[in-house]
This record gives structure tokens, C-alpha cells and sequence, in this order.
């Protein structure tokens, strides 16, 4: 049985998950912020740490969520708002790749084993709601 491994997944998302990340941050935060302004920064910020969360880069994505859960304060947000964004975006991208991926049991199992790290990696935040 071939082996699969993440960082597979990884190369993927990397490709073509931004836009919907920021897709669902766009639609999040304007259903939770009321000030369109704010909205929009606050999903700008949350899509850096998702860019480097999904890049691998750690330090930049502990440094920009720490600025991203001083902001939620901002708006008048806490951290279980962030951890149910999170949580939206994740379910997003394995819908994504069940409906885009099914006959690719090997290319799936990449992208699940990648989807599962990055959750794996937010769970320390949502611990922390």
C-alpha cells in the first residue's frame, strides 16, 4: 500500500485554499461585526494566520493571532467567536475536498491528513476559548 503524507495536502491547500478561506472569513465576520470596516479588517487579519498556518510558518501565525485575539476584543468578539470561524473554515475545506476528491482515495487522504495537522495546530487556541 503506497504511502501519503500531508505535506501533499499541504501543496494543494496552498494553491487554491486561500480564496476560500478568505471566502469564509468575509461571510463570517460580516454576519458577527456590524461595522463593515472592521469586518473587513478583522477578516483580512484572520486570513493572514490562516495563510501561515497553512504555509507552516508557526512563528508568524502565534505572532499574527495574537494581534487577531487583541483586535477580537475590538469588536466585541471573544474567543469562542474565533474558535467558530476557525471551526467554519475547516468544515469548508473537507467539504471541499469530499465532494472534489472522491475518486482520489490517495490525493483525499492527503488533504484529510493536512486538514487533521492544522486543526490539530488551532486546537492550543480553541483549548484556550
Amino acid at each position: 500500500m503506497p504511502t501519503t503524507d500531508a505535506s501533499q495536502g499541504y501543496a494543494g491547500l496552498q494553491q487554491w485554499a486561500q480564496p476560500l478561506i478568505f471566502d469564509r472569513l468575509c461571510s463570517a465576520y460580516r454576519r458577527i461585526v456590524p461595522d463593515e470596516g472592521r469586518a473587513r479588517g478583522m477578516s483580512r487579519l484572520h486570513a493572514r494566520a490562516w495563510r501561515s498556518l497553512v504555509n507552516g510558518d508557526m512563528d508568524d501565525f502565534g505572532a499574527t493571532r495574537e494581534t487577531l485575539v487583541v483586535a477580537l476584543e475590538g469588536c466585541g468578539l471573544t474567543l469562542d467567536h474565533l474558535s467558530d470561524v476557525d471551526a467554519e473554515i475547516v468544515i469548508e475545506l473537507l467539504d471541499v475536498v469530499i465532494s472534489r476528491y472522491n475518486r482520489s482515495h490517495r490525493t483525499a487522504r492527503a488533504y484529510h491528513l493536512a486538514l487533521l495537522e492544522l486543526a490539530g495546530r488551532l486546537a492550543p487556541w480553541r483549548a484556550a476559548a
